[in-house]
């Protein structure tokens, strides 16, 4: 996470890079703005082992940018020669450019910023006498007073060249590019302290807080208290790949993605790879267009990623691009699987209220025997604290929607049952009998939601009189409570040590359901699961680029899987033979091209999972307990243990939430009680 420093002692002089070298680096940017002057000169110092940077701005930085470090400091005879172009320490052969730990490189800074600006150069090493101030104008080197690190002093920024400073924006919005970009830096370094001065004021400073603590401490510092209290630590190794962070709850979404932060080995980048995978591990718990905020640090083996492919170095190219999205990927999810109930046992044991919540006996657990039935939920207790999720059948649906029997075929044909009923051998060439209790596993999972669907229609209900006690939970905490009574045949409202839980029936049965059913498709085998497919009448052809007919060439396991069949009729024409059955009546030309096109970006995996967890999802929706659905206390109680149990269950697949914790204290200051 952290840029490799070199002692003092250690250091390697300023030079000029030999042209064999130059030819291999990527050209430099052009300075743009104060904040890309500011961006160049914190790198510098941070290469430079700094442990205190103090950045000084007048007039958003384009009257002046000061920057002043700690660090090792420049030789004076090396003075002159850091200010021409290619002249680094930092690299000296084609295999250190190769294996770059540093935040530059380049050597190109310095002479591109002198060129547009009024630069001194003031530098002290350890040992020195004194310090040495080069003039960038005219090279006069001259002693000064200072000590021991290096300050830059950029003044007039485009004062030679007018027509690029009426470009510039007000003050006050390139004093917030300045801020952000030492920002970005102040994130991955928790062990440099950090100052932004402007007009002689203090406007921001971030200290040092070294140790294992200290990234969390500085990740509330720069994005405050509420980011790291919305979101959980993220932890993944995956061979030469360190992943760790963290990511922002699905309800902390934001409307902008302002709140995203990556970084390889210490830089901060935008890359599509990155982005891509985290996007995709928050794809089925955010709602709507939210983005979700993260954090996140790689350390990866410099030898595989390659940071001079981009002029400002904030993308990165990945030697096996796809391991870095999976691993980005899983992190995320596997941080974001944990139910968050879960933690209100941990905050029950340690409340930080002022009052004490009465509760009555303690209540006797029920006999192993217990189990219930009711249409629409299908629940078992076959122990204290396990409970078989809901299953349901599609067979049974007689009133779908269209686009449901679509879907339904579609599933069927993705989870193929492991075995049937005559016995022998399966789809997959399997025994029967060794496969059997799959098939019972499958053959329940379809239930539920054929029952709910019958008494929805007709109007029969099996209900309890909620006047009557409910049952007895088993001993033990339960972090989402033991059901009181349900709201409108909508919500479940439930009482727990911290208060008053209300859970969204539908929502959370809908995930409990979704969940289920990804589990079983991901541990189907044979082949692999596959969208049905309907054959066009008609082939449609439409003119393809090379990209798209390359595609094709590539990923035709792919394509076949999502249910689609497209073959090349000439160098330049592409044909659609085939389309998933759910989509057979919309534009065959356009989902070819939108399929390829994601499919030609992104990982041939990832494509194909997205689209069978659409299909999941829509099931999961018909196949949970419905809105109105009047259920028993038991049934409640058994529906808040699964959601205990069960991954991602905050959010339904939707990204709606599913429950909501309101406290003690929440419902005093309702009825002002206490004031």
């Amino acid at each position: 996470m952290t840029s490799q420093q070199t002692p003092a002692s250690a250091r390697r002089p300023i030079r000029e890079l030999p042209d064999e070298l130059i030819s291999q680096i990527a050209a430099g940017e052009v300075v743009e703005r104060p904040a890309s002057v500011v961006r160049e000169l914190v790198d510098n110092a941070m290469d430079a082992g700094a442990q205190s940077i103090t950045l000084r701005l007048m007039g958003g930085g384009t009257r002046l940018i000061s920057v002043e470090d700690d660090g090792g400091g420049i030789a004076p005879d090396e003075l002159a020669t850091a200010l021409k172009r290619h002249a680094t320490s930092k690299i000296g052969n084609l295999d250190e450019l190769e294996s770059v730990m540093t935040m530059g490189f380049r050597g190109e800074a310095l002479a591109a910023i002198n060129s547009v600006s009024e630069l001194t150069l003031l530098s002290r090493m350890d040992g020195q006498p004194t310090a040495f101030a080069l003039d960038g104008r005219t090279g006069e080197i001259r002693p000064a007073a200072r000590a021991v690190g290096t300050t830059v002093e950029v003044k007039e920024l485009f004062f030679s060249t007018p027509a690029r400073r009426k470009f510039l924006k007000s003050d006050s919005t390139e004093l917030a590019h300045c801020i952000e970009a030492v920002r970005r830096h102040a994130l991955a370094r928790p062990d440099v302290g950090f100052a932004i001065w402007h007009e002689g004021k203090l406007v921001e400073q971030w200290r040092v807080h070294p140790g294992a603590a200290g990234l969390e401490q500085r990740l509330a510092d720069v994005l405050g208290e509420e980011f790291v209290a919305q979101s959980i630590p993220v932890e993944y190794h995956a061979g030469p790949l360190k992943v760790i962070g963290r990511a922002g709850l699905p309800d902390a979404a934001r409307s902008r993605p302002d709140h995203q932060f990556a970084y390889v080995n210490g830089r901060f980048v935008r890359d599509k790879v990155v982005m891509h995978g985290a996007r995709s591990a928050y794809e089925d718990v955010l709602h709507g267009n939210k983005q979700p905020a993260y954090a996140l640090f790689m350390q990866i083996d410099p030898t595989l990623v390659d940071v001079n492919v981009h002029p400002t170095k904030i993308e990165v190219r990945f030697r096996d691009s796809r391991a870095v999205h999976q691993a980005v990927r899983h992190a995320l999810e596997n941080a974001l699987a944990a139910p968050r109930s879960q933690n209100l046992s941990d905050e029950a044991a340690n409340p930080s209220s002022d009052f004490e919540l009465k509760t009555g006996p303690t209540p006797k657990a029920l006999p192993e025997s217990a189990s219930w039935q009711q249409g629409g939920m299908a629940f078992e207790r076959p122990g204290p604290a396990t409970f078989s999720a809901p299953t349901y059948k599609p067979a049974d649906f007689v009133r779908p929607r269209v686009d449901g029997e679509q879907a339904m075929a579609d599933l069927k044909a993705l989870w193929q049952p492991t075995s049937d009923s005559q016995g022998g051998t399966n789809a997959y060439g399997q025994d029967d009998n060794k496969a059997q209790p799959r098939a019972e596993e499958t053959s329940r999972v379809w239930e539920a939601a054929s029952v709910a669907d019958d008494a929805s229609r007709t109007g029969v209900r099996s209900y309890k009189d909620q006047s009557t006690p409910a049952a007895p939970l088993p001993e033990g905490d339960w972090p989402l409570g033991r059901a009181i009574a349900q709201l409108h045949g909508v919500y479940i409202l439930a009482e727990n040590k911290q208060g008053l839980v209300v859970v969204d029936m539908h929502a959370a049965h809908e995930r409990i359901v979704y969940e289920r059913l990804k589990n079983q498709l991901n541990t189907t085998d044979g082949e692999g699961p596959r969208i049905a497919s309907q054959p066009l009448l008609i082939p449609a052809t439409f003119a393809a680029t090379p990209t798209e007919v390359a595609t094709v060439e590539a990923c035709a396991e792919a394509l076949e899987q999502l249910g689609l069949e497209i073959s090349p009729l000439s160098a330049k024409t592409l044909a659609v033979r085939a389309v998933p059955t759910s989509l057979a009546q919309g534009d065959a030309v356009e989902l070819a091209r939108s399929v390829l096109a994601e499919l030609a970006q992104h990982d041939a995996s990832t494509v194909v999972q997205r689209a069978q967890n659409e299909i999941l999802g829509t099931m999961a929706c018909h196949g949970a307990v419905r809105a109105n659905r009047r259920l028993t206390l038991d049934e409640m109680n058994a529906l808040l243990r699964q959601m205990e149990e069960t991954e991602r269950s905050d959010q339904c697949n939707h990204g709606r939430p599913t429950w909501r914790q309101m406290t003690m204290r929440d419902l005093d200051a309702l009825f002002l009680r206490g004031r």
